[in-house]
């Protein structure tokens, strides 16, 4: 098994006191930094898949992206050299009258990941902190808005159309529980994901 495929399985098997060294081992093989990265996103795409699917849980789901995290803690020295890299900022929140911060905690690990410097505004957020996010801080170039619940769709709605109106070229990426492609698109929304790994592929997409 070449170093990158066991980097893959030991993220897939949430491995984190192995990862390091693995990801080390990788490095001095020759592999890239930035191919080892990918592997890891992928790795944790097919965790993200698992748990659409109900094969595993939130727990196990946690269990990757903390691996992946130390994986990537590895890495970052590396690839911080290569300021290319960084794709640009992202301001992330969970939209007002929602607390839930597990889904979000991990689209913001795994966006990090992927060389977006992130701002998490936390849960909770109302729409106009989203825009006094983006005027507060350099290069953002994509806003990420989750929300768990179905009562909060409307909050969801909002924190787009804010956003959109102060900032009409700005990207924004939606996701959570309740929201489907159809609902995104519908609140004008430029993306959505239905998990942590989707994210970070469709948020390099729309930046790119």
């Amino acid at each position: 098994m070449s170093k990158i495929e066991e980097v893959k399985a030991l993220v897939e098997a949430g491995k984190s006191k192995k990862i390091a060294a693995a990801v080390q081992e990788a490095l001095d093989a020759g592999d890239k930094a930035q191919d080892i990265l990918d592997a890891m996103v992928a790795s944790m795409s097919v965790v993200g898949d698992k748990f659409s699917a109900g094969e595993i849980f939130v727990p196990e789901m946690l269990i990757a992206a903390k691996s992946m995290s130390k994986g990537v803690e590895v890495l970052k020295p590396v690839m911080a050299g290569d300021t290319s890299n960084s794709l640009g900022t992202c301001i992330m929140g969970t939209v007002a009258g929602d607390l839930h911060d597990i889904g979000k905690n991990l689209v913001v690990m795994m966006l990090e990941s992927a060389g977006f410097d992130m701002i998490d505004l936390g849960v909770d957020v109302p729409a106009e902190k989203f825009v006094e996010a983006i005027k507060e801080n350099k290069n953002v170039v994509l806003v990420a808005c989750s929300g768990l619940l179905t009562t909060t769709m409307p909050a969801l709605k909002e924190a787009v159309q804010t956003v959109k109106a102060a900032f009409p070229d700005m990207k924004v990426i939606v996701g959570g529980a309740p929201v489907t492609p159809e609902y995104a698109a519908e609140i004008g929304a430029d993306g959505y994901a239905p998990d942590a790994g989707s994210a970070a592929v469709k948020a390099k997409e729309l930046v790119a």
